[in-house]
């Protein structure tokens, strides 16, 4: 019995061994390698400048005559040669996603592909999201009631590396936490969830939302609501979305070479009957 062309790897005849797959996973990741340095040169020289725009959300929100310091004696070098290389990574995502899903794509039947590929790119325009909203309406709020939260006699003084280190791990909780719709998509997909079940555990969800806001972010209720309402509103786009684009049963099976089993009615069973008598009389000796 052989598989049909949407049923089997599209790839499966021509099965490399083991070797080759690695051979070819360290060319990759050498590619992705060289594509990061390339960006990190040509971001090099710009090094301050990004540290500026991106302290650019604390600085507005300091007192007058107060500025960021610099504790460590090495930190005014490292620091923004470090933020250029985060931003070279973050440049080279989509790069980096083509790479891998140019290793995998073999090992995939041609209905996963289909659905994997939307997900990619739908992922890395929300991780990007996520972070242009941290940075764009988070920061400002966030930084503005620390700052004025200060005790009387406290200046506000901030150590760059690490302001950079709270900026990142912000951009990293609010890229992920954008990530829900692509995860609850997955979760109805797979048949793992149904949207009902999703839509009766909702409060159970927002609260979820409110608990991880609280760990993700400053121990401030602007942060964690910031981070927790949105992620509310995914969720509910993600179940959208996972209910209006499910792949039809009938796609599914078209798609896996079968078709899905139906039980005869009581009339054609008895057609059915009636046939194989008629045969077994024809085919009997005595006839």
């Amino acid at each position: 019995m052989t598989q049909t062309d949407n049923q089997a790897p599209p790839d499966s005849g021509d099965e490399q061994p083991f070797i080759s797959h690695l051979i070819e996973l360290r060319d990759r990741l050498l590619r992705v390698v060289v594509a990061v340095i390339l960006i990190f040169l040509g971001l090099a020289p710009f090094a301050n400048w990004l540290f500026s725009k991106l302290s650019g959300p604390l600085t507005s929100q300091l007192p007058e005559g107060s500025s960021m310091v610099a504790i460590d004696v090495a930190s005014p070098f490292f620091t923004p040669f470090k933020l250029a290389m985060v931003v070279a990574i973050f440049i080279a995502m989509p790069f980096i996603l083509y790479q891998a899903w140019a290793f995998i794509a073999p090992g995939l039947y041609r209905h996963e592909r289909k659905r994997v590929v939307p997900l990619l790119v739908s992922s890395t325009f929300l991780f990007y999201l996520g972070a242009a909203f941290a940075y764009y309406v988070v920061f400002p709020l966030v930084f503005g009631f620390l700052t004025k939260t200060a005790p009387e006699g406290v200046e506000v003084m901030t150590d760059i590396s690490r302001y950079l280190d709270f900026v990142l791990t912000m951009f990293f909780a609010f890229g992920i936490a954008f990530e829900v719709p692509v995860a609850v998509v997955l979760l109805m997909w797979t048949g793992v969830v149904e949207a009902q079940a999703l839509k009766d555990k909702r409060p159970y969800i927002i609260v979820a939302a409110f608990v991880i806001g609280m760990v993700l972010t400053p121990p401030d209720i602007i942060s964690q609501t910031l981070l927790a309402v949105p992620m509310w509103l995914l969720f509910e786009i993600g179940v959208f979305m996972g209910v209006r684009f499910a792949p039809q049963k009938s796609e599914d099976a078209n798609d896996s070479g079968h078709t899905e089993y139906e039980p005869m009615s009581d009339d054609d069973m008895e057609r059915e009957l009636d046939r194989m008598d008629e045969e077994e009389t024809r085919g009997s000796p005595d006839s």
